[in-house]
C-alpha cells in the first residue's frame, strides 16, 4: 500500500519589514497574516474529505509554523525532512534590489540555467522528489503533506512536467500557502491541482530567488 496523494504546501507570510532575502536563515517567524495564511491551506486540504495521514516540513520555522496547523488538524506530528528546505544562495541577508546594482555581485548572475547564486536546480529537484518518494512509499493509505518553499514546489512542477528548469523566478505559480497535489501512477508522477487558499493581496513576499 502507499499513499493516495502527496500535496506540496508553500509556507505563509513570514514577518520581514525589512525586506531582506531571508532564505535558510533563522530567527524568521510568520507574521499575524502568514499564520492565517497557514490555516486557510489545512482548510482547504480538509475540505477536500481526504484522510491526511503523514506531514513533513522543512526545518526552518516559517515552515514548521505552517505545517503547525495541518498537525492540529489531522491529528499528526509534523516530521523534519531537510530535503525540502528552502536552496541556499548567496544573497541571503540582503536586499536584492541594492544587491543587483552592486557590480561585484553581478558575477553570481553569470548562468541563471544553474543558478550560479544557489544550489542548482537538478539539485533541488533530485532532493525533493526523493523526499516524496519515500513519503508515498512509506505511507500506507491516505494523503501525504509536505510543507515547503516556493523554489523546491515549484522546481518540482518543472521536474515532473517535464520542462526545463530555467526559469524566471518572478514568473512562479506558487502564492503563499498554496496547494500543489500529485499522484503517482507507478514510477510516474502527475500534478493533479493546484490552489490558493489564502487571500494574498498585500502580502509581502521577498524571501526566496
Amino acid at each position: 500500500m502507499t499513499a493516495s496523494r502527496l500535496h506540496l504546501v508553500r509556507h505563509g507570510e513570514v514577518d520581514n519589514p525589512t525586506r531582506v532575502l531571508y532564505g535558510r536563515l533563522p530567527h524568521f517567524h510568520l507574521s499575524d497574516d502568514g499564520q492565517r495564511m497557514a490555516r486557510a491551506a489545512a482548510e482547504h486540504v480538509a475540505s477536500l474529505g481526504r484522510d491526511v495521514e503523514a506531514l513533513r516540513c522543512s526545518p526552518l520555522e516559517r515552515t514548521q509554523e505552517s505545517a503547525a496547523p495541518f498537525a492540529e488538524r489531522f491529528r499528526l506530528e509534523p516530521v523534519l525532512d531537510e530535503r525540502v528546505i528552502e536552496p541556499a544562495n548567496v544573497f541571503e541577508g540582503t536586499r536584492m534590489s541594492r544587491s543587483l546594482r552592486n557590480p561585484f555581485n553581478w558575477w553570481h548572475l553569470r548562468q541563471p540555467s544553474l543558478p550560479s547564486w544557489g544550489e542548482p536546480y537538478t539539485s533541488i529537484a533530485d532532493r525533493m522528489l526523493g523526499a516524496m518518494n519515500d513519503l508515498w512509499h512509506g505511507t500506507e493509505a491516505g494523503d501525504a503533506v509536505i510543507v515547503s518553499h516556493q523554489a523546491p514546489i515549484w522546481i518540482t512542477h518543472l521536474s515532473i512536467a517535464g520542462l526545463p528548469l530555467r526559469h524566471d523566478p518572478r514568473t512562479r505559480r506558487c502564492a503563499l500557502s498554496s496547494v500543489t497535489s500529485f499522484e503517482r501512477v507507478g514510477d510516474v508522477w502527475r500534478e493533479v491541482e493546484y490552489a490558493e487558499p489564502a487571500a494574498t493581496g498585500g502580502a509581502i513576499d521577498v524571501g526566496a530567488v
